[in-house]
């Protein structure tokens, strides 16, 4: 029998306790959920917390009893982890505070994070924005990646970075924000009309061919 984990939460291993990720866009967090998120871990005992590779904070070890009482103690929209929808954007500070940024992306990573978010998909989706070519948010091994230069947005797609770890395609170079919000669009657009169930856009993207792709959103 399957076991459907309730209120976006993850059955651990010892098949009793759970695991949450609250939303927290592009790893920003204010002050008063941080606050939260201290006094919660404090009243419900919680025994781990983790930093995620998605720039969230995991609360690991929550009995099932407790979860809806924690996401309303807390304030916080649930983040995605086993949905098929997007489950992240993971963004550097760019220009907000970075001396090497050259673009928003962290103003523009919450903007795409918004956008998305709740839309159903084929298969999990992560995006990854960098605010220049250092590349610290990993965006060429997520499905969709932004990379900052002075003249815009690099747009890549196809990024994997799992077992069988692929480095995204570039689709487009020097993109306004308002052309990278529209290529993203056209590329999740068709990614839903035409991907396979749990099917990643790694291996949508090997499937359906490069040239292919690029014909139906560019």
């Amino acid at each position: 029998m399957q076991i459907i984990p309730p209120h976006n939460a993850i059955l651990q291993r010892d098949k009793t306790t759970y695991a949450i990720v609250p939303r927290i866009p592009c790893g920003l967090i204010d002050r008063n959920h941080l606050e939260s998120i201290v006094n919660v871990i404090k009243k419900y005992d919680i025994p781990i917390v983790k930093i995620t590779s998605g720039q969230r904070i995991a609360l690991v070890g929550l009995q099932e009893q407790d979860l809806l009482s924690i996401y309303e103690d807390l304030g916080m929209d649930p983040g995605k982890a086993t949905e098929l929808c997007l489950h992240y954007v993971q963004a550097c500070p760019g220009t907000e505070v970075c001396k090497f940024g050259v673009r928003d992306s962290l103003g523009f990573g919450i903007q795409i994070e918004n956008l998305l978010a709740g839309k159903g998909l084929p298969a999990k989706l992560k995006i990854g924005v960098s605010g220049c070519q250092f590349c610290c948010g990993e965006n060429f091994v997520r499905d969709i990646g932004l990379m900052g230069k002075k003249n815009g947005w690099t747009i890549s797609f196809g990024g994997n970075s799992g077992n069988h770890a692929r480095v995204g395609d570039i689709l487009a170079e020097n993109l306004s924000d308002t052309d990278a919000i529209e290529l993203i669009n056209k590329c999740i657009d068709f990614y839903r009309e035409s991907g396979k169930k749990k099917e990643r856009t790694s291996r949508f993207i090997e499937r359906i061919g490069l040239e292919e792709f690029k014909k139906k959103v560019l």
